[in-house]
């Protein structure tokens, strides 16, 4: 299993000291990856007396494409990942640029995990339609694919046309692994199809949704094995009670974690970076 940590976006604040701090003692420490959330806008929620939605204004997030590329230039081993980019409230053709120039100043160490959102404000502020993101996202997904692929491209699908155009440059192996997010039937069913590896939701049913995934995927012709498996695990559990998640994600067929500090009382950078040293040294190295 590999082992990643959450960036804390919402608590980590804007000095660039410290974002490159959390990063390098990450990568210091033997973390594999570092993943990271995504959201453009976040709604005022003054007049939006019923929002029930995660984060609001008020919570703080970096662009990941930007965030990664300070990284990238800093961190010399450790893999960036989007976990994940909501991609259908992006254009295609500029996430496919954006992510072929990272994928070659981090010298390929971009996973591109990809997902739908939540969030109809985001996609009304950007000019994308929110009741078709699903539908969508799985011709976004081929049109990356192609973009990354071939030099010069011609495609005609429901919602993109390129005429023969092409990005350059292309990424280092004209591919960029795309994980997809979320843990909805048709979501399982996309990973199933398309996907190079998942980002489902950990709970105590885990086994049967990677069961159910794994089933989907060889009826596809594909070999389950090769689709990775990502769940995040909060770092605020008792020693026990951590050990027993990776092992449970491990006997479940999980292939990579990542560790979540937010919200657990991390008041500085310096905290998040004793918690992701703690449960490296006391719950990774113990399992």
């Amino acid at each position: 299993m590999k082992f990643g940590v959450v960036f804390p976006q919402t608590e980590i604040g804007t000095n660039p000291d410290d974002i490159a701090a959390f990063a390098i003692a990450a990568e210091e420490m033997g973390y594999n990856h570092v993943l990271t959330y995504d959201h453009v806008l976040g709604a005022d929620t003054t007049n939006r007396p019923d929002w029930s939605g995660v984060y609001s204004s008020d919570d703080m997030f970096h662009e990941p494409f930007v965030l990664f590329s300070y990284l990238a230039g800093i961190c010399n081993r450790i893999e960036f990942v989007t976990g994940i980019l909501i991609l259908p409230q992006r254009q295609t053709a500029l996430v496919a640029k954006q992510a072929a120039c990272l994928d070659i100043i981090s010298r390929g160490r971009l996973r591109l995990g990809v997902g739908i959102g939540w969030n109809a404000v985001e996609y009304e502020a950007l000019g994308e339609n929110f009741r078709n993101r699903g539908r969508r996202s799985a011709e976004q997904i081929e049109v990356l694919r192609r973009l990354w692929a071939e030099p010069i491209v011609t495609y005609q699908g429901q919602w993109h046309k390129i005429t023969e155009a092409g990005l350059n440059p292309l990424p280092r192996n004209r591919n960029i692994p795309i994980w997809l997010g979320g843990s909805a039937p048709q979501v399982i069913s996309r990973v199933a199809k398309l996907g190079d590896g998942w980002f489902p939701y950990y709970n105590p049913d885990i086994e049967t949704q990677i069961q159910e995934m794994q089933t989907q995927a060889r009826a596809y012709g594909r070999e389950p094995k090769t689709i990775g498996i990502e769940c995040v695990l909060r770092a605020n559990r008792s020693k026990q009670d951590a050990i027993d998640q990776i092992k449970h994600c491990i006997d479940a067929g999980v292939t990579h974690t990542s560790v979540v500090t937010m919200s657990q009382g991390c008041d500085t950078v310096l905290d998040h970076i004793d918690s992701i040293s703690r449960y490296m040294n006391e719950i990774i190295h113990a399992t």
